[in-house]
Formats: structure tokens, sequence, C-alpha cells
């Protein structure tokens, strides 16, 4: 089979190539700079300059391919530049999937979020939920914009698309946010933890089999929630402490005054420019805020499987570890 990707050389779209191209299949990679792509030339991708913003640009790379797999996104949180959440996340999703339709491409799928059911105030959900208060974040309203005003829609017009949600997607190699305060812990520099903040934690090789499970077995016109198990962040970093003996930050912020410093960090960072980790949409991102949802179904339908936060945490740990020796 050959595919077409999006995203390629990011955290998931860069698994999810790896094992396309490791069980045979022919990519197709969309990439903004094939430069710095070339690792990805190297396993015999083969590389498209383009961006998903730029309609046009994604034609070459998406005629004669047998499925899509759109996974780029935008996933900053406290950035000031909103309007380039809307620009990659709606519009990019709107165009590649127009695309797919107009060259009869037999499959795609489309990388959505647990985010788009936002703060699920400690229920775990499924994909019937819906959210419809005010998102805590750009990026979580973008990609609810996304999901539900852009695929969804045209899988109901007959769009042979399944989507899959994951939750927070850990693992060797993560440049997000949260890998970035992996990386603070491992160093010593992580202040806080949030309490009461709970979230269903993936290693990204389960949810890039997720991805490839969905391809293979998914219905067009459903949705799959390929998170993991649930852990506060709390026992998260706790457990961090018990495999590598790091202790644990001891500051420990309940919800409300996370709050309370979101509220005073949007009066302050409107004079003072302020980093992500500390802006008001930041701060309010965790505080005391669950992103829940359960993997029944595409245990069910799709064989999907996740390894427990333990072991996936160790080899993320011990990947950061020696990456400072």
């Amino acid at each position: 089979m050959k595919y077409f990707i999006t995203g390629a050389t990011g955290f998931i779209g860069g698994r999810v190539t790896e094992k396309l191209i490791k069980a045979g299949h022919g990519v197709n990679a969309l990439v903004r700079d094939p430069g710095k792509a070339q690792h990805l030339s190297a396993l015999g991708v083969k590389l498209f300059r383009g961006d998903i913003t730029d309609k046009q640009s994604m034609r070459d790379a998406m005629q004669n391919v047998d499925g899509v797999y759109h996974i780029a996104g935008w996933y900053k949180v406290g950035t000031k530049n909103k309007e380039l959440g809307y620009k990659i996340n709606v519009n990019g999703t709107r165009n590649v999937l127009e695309l797919m339709k107009e060259y009869g491409i037999k499959k795609g799928v489309y990388t959505s979020t647990l985010a788009v059911f936002s703060d699920t105030k400690g229920e775990m959900v499924d994909e019937n939920y819906r959210f419809t208060g005010q998102h805590l974040s750009q990026y979580e309203r973008t990609k609810w914009l996304a999901h539900f005003e852009v695929a969804e829609p045209m899988m109901k017009a007959g769009l042979p698309l399944v989507i899959v949600q994951p939750g927070l997607v850990y693992g060797p190699g993560d440049t997000s946010d949260a890998g970035d305060a992996l990386e603070m812990y491992i160093n010593g520099k992580l202040p806080i933890l949030p309490k009461h903040t709970e979230l269903c934690w993936a290693h990204v090789d389960d949810t890039a089999d997720g991805h490839i499970l969905a391809m293979e077995k998914g219905a067009p016109g459903q949705s799959y929630i390929i998170s993991g198990p649930q852990h506060s962040m709390e026992e998260a970093y706790e457990l961090a402490e018990e495999l590598t003996g790091i202790k644990a930050p001891k500051t420990r912020l309940a919800p409300g005054m996370l709050k309370f410093m979101s509220a005073m960090m949007k009066v302050i960072g409107a004079v003072i420019p302020l980093p992500p980790t500390y802006s008001a949409e930041a701060l309010r991102s965790v505080a005391g805020v669950t992103f829940l949802g359960d993997n029944s179904k595409a245990r069910a339908e799709l064989g999907f499987q996740v390894r427990p936060l333990r072991d996936g945490l160790k080899e993320t740990l011990d990947a950061l570890i020696n990456k400072q020796n």
C-alpha cells in the first residue's frame, strides 16, 4: 500500500511513518523543509515540499495513494499567536480532507485529540461525549472546530475517514510541553505540580499503532479514543521518583491557587512578556482539570493495546537520563 502522511517529522507522525516503512508500505510525506527530513528519506520515504495551509502544495504528494494519515497539527498552549492554530488545525485539516475527497482516496485517518472534550470534570467519557462550554485554550478550541465542524460533517457526507483521539502522548523524543516537563524534572528544575489534574497516558509507539489499526480496521465515519491509563500528574511524578530516585517536586498547587495565578498572569502578561509555561492559558489548562477518555471501543474494534505507565515511563526517563550523559 502507498500512503500520504502529514506530520511525518513530528512526534507521533514520525513513529507512524517508521512503522509503515518497516511494514513494507510506500510513504509520501509532506514536509516544509526536505533538508530537515533527510532521516526520513534515508528510510525510503518520498519527500514532498509543502504545507497543509497551502492546498495546492499537496497535490503531487496526494495523487495515486491508497490512504491518508493527517497527523500534523498546532498544539501550542500559552503562545500569543492564536491565529496560527486556526490556520493549521482548522483550515489545514479542511485542505487535506477536501483533496482526499477530490482524488477519491479510499480511506483516511485524522488525528484529533481528547482535548476536544476539554475538562471532563472527573468523568471518563467515550466517543459520544459532546463538550459545549468554553474551551481552556486555543489549541482545544481549534481542534474542536476541526473535529466537529470540518471532519465530522465531511464523514457524514460520505468521506471514508476515521478519527483517532489520543490523550497525553509521551515517550522518548517528545518535544511537547509534557516532554519538556519531564526533562526539567530530570534536571531538578521542575518547580511545582498541579493537584487533582488527571490525564490518560499513552506511549507514543502504542499511539502510532492505534493510528495504523484505525487505517486497517477502523470503520469509516467512526471515532476511536486511543488513550492510555488514567493517572494524576502527582501519581506520574511519584512513579518517576520511584523509578529514578530523583525527587518529585514537593510544591503541589491546588486548582484554586492555579486559577488565581492564571487570572494574575492574564493581567501581568498584558504588559510583560511571559514564558508560555507561566501564561494565563497554560496555568488555566492544568488547574485541577481532567482529560479522561475510555478506550474500550478502540480495544474492542481495533485490537488497540497500551502499556502500563510504569513500563513506558521507565523507558522515557532512561532515555532522558542517557541524553544528559
